[in-house]
């Protein structure tokens, strides 16, 4: 997350002038004696003694002024020249002076005069653990899906701690719960820490999960961080919509008038927003004439009169209502409502005279039938008794009261109307026979028993016979569904054990000739479950086995309706279930660590490197955008520039070998599903030195006077060589 350590590439050479030759020796630099000391240690502790160490004459040092001369940011520490200690002068804080660069080392330079001696000493700030690991923010607030798969993992936000080696961050804890473990990731020298789904989500039973990531690091005490994780559960389309019951019943007077209110539906959706937002529909399959009868609000489920309601043509109405959701993909949920029409005297009763005896003989005793008169009244109950106006026999042609003989004479007939024509009787036998095609399910649609009545007249004398024919079933037709394909949109993060309900097979038939069972054919997937809705048998799809989209976006079901029948008859629909993408792939790198290497100086807008990323899902859940991780050093952003689109990473602003020589820049892709996915690379950016320092001069005199008669050899000034370049930029050869 940081640029790299500082390097100063400089190097430096100590030249001793002699009065005899000018230049007598060249030396690189390097420490005579090395001593470590902690960080934060009190002022005035003392380090060593380094005129005892180097081997100088203790009682001579503050005569041959024996002294520090490294320069001010050396200012930590002081040499006593009474007794030779180097002692701590000032706070020493290893943090500040080499920030994350270990062993943090300080060189001192140490001169005496008279004769002039030049010794270089070594200091190492040891790491103490002064330091607490600390998170950026305070709270880390995670969205995630209810739907989302257990074992997926969201990178969390890793801590700083400034201290190093053991003192640093060592590992994570994450208090205990029942959704999330935590899982360690090394990166380089970091560790990142990563929570893991260990336990499917529900919003409708918790939408919120407080969790507590710790930092600890390996100081002896410890110390730890603390970051609040906030992981807020976004609601996915996992309810269906619930009726308050599966069978509404409601009671209405034929003749009503339209936009009268008949009954309210009320289904309700555990999920929120569009998801748990429902709109009602009359079921599909719903007889074409009944959409002109009703009218259902599709916002509040309000049934209302919309055509005529005729007790006489419809004495009962049943209708298959839908709720559905408008969560993608929609998920419904079906009510019967059973609507029974009461009927109101409203019509005349019918008289219809049929002339039977033309002539009545003036000797006619009292009861002698003159004439067939037939009173009827479409009401029911009450509504439709009317006064007997003469005597009606109830008798069977096979009780025998008719003679065979006769009955051509007397015109033996049906004469119940142009309805009955699938019935005559034959004249010479008195045998009824079928004159007609007869389909039950034509004469009687559903309703059983499928009885007819005939009405069968003979004349001189008169009787009137009643004869009911019931027209039994045959299995003479098969199931059938009203499309011959249904395609299901179900997405892959659905849970095992959701239903979807499917269409139901429709068979004319009664009893048990009409649908008695549904068959799935075998798949790894879904398996079938049966609903009674009252007599109707309603199918739905059970998920069994996870979906995944990226190893199967489609899967080809058969449903089977089977009826009753001996043998059965059977009708088929094509299921085709579409797996929707789902965010449930987190874009991936192509290499966990990027490295390469530029030379300094170079111009901006420079293109350094190209990271890429892949995702496995489609659509806006597989689009990728990168960027820089949040707790970069700001002064990154005005050096580096990453193409949000394309993942290219510029130069934007100077590069100087000597102010940095590497730089570690850690780069997000991001998807743009719903809670969006991410994940993380490291890119190494190391530069190359450019010989562009000139070598610099710096001549201290030591020796303000020269005795005459000083002797080849005496040093008479200091001279210092430094050239801010690395290797071969840096060396500096010196020339008599």
């Amino acid at each position: 997350m940081e640029a790299g350590g500082q390097r100063r590439g400089t190097q430096c050479w100590w030249v001793a002038i002699s009065f005899s030759l000018m230049l007598s020796c060249v030396e690189r630099v390097s420490a005579q004696i090395k001593y470590s000391v902690p960080e934060e240690v009190k002022v005035g502790s003392v380090v060593g003694n380094v005129a005892k160490d180097l081997g100088l004459d203790i009682s001579s040092l503050e005569e041959r002024r024996f002294r520090i001369v490294s320069g001010a940011e050396d200012a930590q520490f002081e040499v006593n020249p009474n007794n030779g200690a180097l002692y701590v002068h000032g706070n020493i804080d290893r943090e500040e002076l080499c920030e994350r660069i270990h062993p943090c080392i300080k060189n001192l330079k140490l001169v005496a005069e008279n004769p002039m001696e030049i010794h270089h000493v070594g200091v190492e700030i040891v790491d103490v653990n002064d330091n607490s690991p600390s998170f950026q923010e305070y709270e880390k607030i995670l969205e995630m899906s209810e739907s989302t798969i257990t074992g997926r993992r969201f990178q969390l936000p890793t801590a700083h701690d400034p201290d190093v080696v053991t003192n640093t961050v060592r590992m994570y804890k994450l208090n205990h719960n029942d959704h999330f473990s935590l899982q360690i990731r090394e990166r380089g020298e970091d560790k990142v820490p990563f929570l893991v789904l260990q336990k499917s989500l529900d919003r409708e039973k918790e939408s919120e999960h407080k969790l507590i990531l710790t930092a600890v690091d390996g100081g002896n005490p410890p110390r730890s961080g603390t970051l609040n994780v906030t992981v807020i559960v976004l609601d996915s389309n996992d309810n269906h919509p619930t009726f308050s019951q599966e069978v509404y019943y409601a009671t209405i007077r034929e003749n009503t008038d339209a936009g009268v209110f008949v009954i309210k539906l009320n289904a309700t959706d555990l999920d929120e927003g569009l998801n748990g937002q429902i709109e009602y529909f009359f079921g599909g399959e719903l007889k074409g004439n009944l959409y002109e009868i009703f009218n259902m609000d599709k916002d509040t489920g309000e049934l209302r009169i919309n055509g005529e309601i005729d007790f006489e043509k419809t004495d009962i109405f049943k209708l298959d209502v839908h709720a559905t959701d408008k969560g993608q993909p929609p998920m419904s949920a079906d009510c019967t409502v059973i609507i029974n029409v009461l009927d109101v005297n409203d019509n005349k009763p019918e008289i219809e005279v049929t002339s039977l005896s033309k002539i009545v003989s003036e000797d006619s005793k009292p009861g002698t039938v003159v004439a067939l008169i037939s009173i009827t009244d479409q009401d029911a109950g009450l509504n439709g008794k009317y006064l007997e106006v003469t005597q009606i026999l109830s008798c069977f042609l096979t009780g025998g009261v008719l003679l065979k003989s006769s009955l051509e004479e007397r015109r033996f007939r049906i004469v119940s109307g142009a309805e009955d024509a699938q019935f005559e009787v034959n004249p010479n036998n008195g045998v009824l026979y079928v004159h007609g095609n007869i389909d039950r399910e034509e004469l009687c649609e559903r309703i059983h028993p499928c009885i007819k009545n005939l009405k069968l007249v003979a004349e001189n004398p008169m009787e009137i016979h009643y004869v009911g024919v019931e027209i039994m079933d045959v299995n003479d037709n098969s199931p059938s569904f009203t499309d011959e394909e249904k395609i299901v949109e179900i997405p892959e993060s659905t849970l095992q054990g959701k239903r979807f309900q499917l269409p139901a097979a429709r068979d004319p038939d009664v009893v048990t000739n009409t649908v008695r069972m549904y068959k799935l054919n075998h798949n790894d997937h879904f398996s079938l479950q049966i609903r009674e809705m009252g007599e109707d048998k309603i199918p739905f799809l059970v998920l069994q086995k996870s979906l995944d989209r990226e190893k199967e976006s489609e899967h080809k079901l058969i449903l089977t309706a089977v009826d009753g029948g001996n043998p059965p008859r059977t009708g088929t629909l094509n299921v085709t279930v579409i797996v929707l993408d789902s965010n449930d792939n987190h874009p991936t790198f192509n290499q966990e660590l990027y490295s390469v290497t530029i030379p300094e100086n170079v111009d901006r807008d420079t293109s350094v490197t190209r990271v890429n990323a892949t995702d496995l899902d489609e659509g806006v859940n597989g689009k990728i955008e990168y960027f820089f991780g949040g707790e970069l050093n700001t002064k990154l952003y005005d050096t580096f520039s990453l193409d949000k689109d394309t993942g290219e990473i510029r130069v934007k602003g100077e590069i100087d070998f000597e102010n940095m020589d590497v730089y570690k820049l850690d780069v997000h892709a991001t998807d743009k599903g719903q809670p969006p996915m991410s994940t993380n690379c490291r890119v190494i950016i190391n530069v190359l030195d450019v010989n562009d320092n000139k070598p610099e001069i710096e001549v201290t005199s030591v020796s303000k006077i020269v005795s005459e008669d000083s002797k080849p050899g005496t040093v008479v000034a200091l001279i210092s060589i430094t050239d801010q370049d690395a290797g071969l930029n840096g060396d500096v050869l010196l020339k008599r």
